[in-house]
């Protein structure tokens, strides 16, 4: 008995030990790429000259935090398009669940996975490909679009959307759920794949419509997961990417679409002002982690449930 218990023991312990150095290139990356780069934070809090070493660089103490909340500066349009752009990102994120419980509805399995791999592929595509097939598509005069409505009657003269500022939230905010609900409802679907057949059987038993059944066993089966996504998205929420403004953005509409992201490149990379952008790096951050921490303790008060 004390062998058998022994080799448990050591398959046990070998057990972990593997897990251990599967998860070991992970914490590696994580470290190097996550953790190391902090260190580049004390860059702003000194007035940093490229190829003068920091310790001898003189102090700035926060002037540098200071002028991010200037009036003259650019900061407070920036944050008012970043929230807006994410405002809808999240108002948005409805549509993903919904998109799932449709493809789940499906009788025929094999048409099922079919608009699945379709409704994914976006997600794989880089910006560049997105903005070319987009740029074809809308935004020049001979555009397919504008021929196609031109010759219906719909419009008498060609449109450009991509330069329409009116409007430019919200058309990047159609292009973003078009790249990114196929991979999110694919998710979701696996949330709802993993709900026990059981609950179906006894709604079956009860006489459950299929809406019915959608709104008392779906649904609440894959709202945690979908929460998960709703607290990522409000702690990304000053986080909205970097290839898609940079891309679309023009002269006609950078005023609404310039963000975070593009303008602490702008700042840091092209103006060289490298003490600035990495204080506004440093204010988003700390915001992204209030904002987490305030839904994820919301969510631990509404639903009993947080991700941490």
């Amino acid at each position: 008995m004390q062998i058998v218990a022994a080799k448990k023991i050591n398959y046990k312990l070998k057990t972990k030990v593997t897990l251990v150095l599967f998860l070991f290139p992970f914490l590696a990356s994580v470290t190097i790429f996550n953790y190391i780069p902090i260190f580049g934070w004390s860059y702003a809090f000194v007035e940093y000259i490229p190829g003068v070493p920091l310790a001898e660089s003189a102090f700035a103490g926060l002037r540098y935090f200071a002028r991010v909340f200037a009036v003259t500066s650019n900061f407070w349009r920036v944050l008012r398009n970043t929230l807006a752009m994410s405002l809808l990102n999240i108002a948005f994120l409805v549509i993903p669940p919904i998109f799932a419980i449709m493809i789940s509805q499906i009788l025929f399995r094999r048409y099922s996975r079919v608009v699945q791999t379709l409704a994914s592929i976006p997600n794989f595509i880089s910006w560049v490909l997105v903005y070319s097939v987009i740029f074809f598509m809308v935004a020049s005069e001979a555009s397919a679009i504008n021929q196609v409505f031109m010759r219906l009657g719909i419009i008498s003269q060609p449109i450009s959307i991509l330069t329409n500022v009116r409007f430019a939230w919200l058309i990047q905010a159609c292009i973003s759920l078009w790249k990114n609900a196929g991979y999110q409802a694919i998710i979701c679907l696996a949330a709802i794949s993993g709900i026990d057949q059981e609950l179906y059987q006894a709604a079956d038993v009860d006489g459950a419509m299929s809406f019915q059944k959608i709104l008392h066993v779906t649904i609440p089966g894959i709202s945690s997961t979908y929460f998960v996504l709703l607290l990522l998205a409000i702690s990304n929420m000053l986080t909205n990417g970097f290839e898609q403004f940079w891309l679309f953005g023009n002269g006609l509409t950078w005023s609404a679409l310039e963000v975070f992201d593009t303008y602490v490149y702008r700042m840091g990379i092209m103006n060289m002002e490298f003490s600035f952008a990495i204080a506004m790096g440093i204010f988003r951050t700390i915001v992204s982690i209030i904002l987490l921490t305030i839904a994820n303790t919301m969510s631990k008060l509404v639903r009993e449930e947080s991700i941490f």
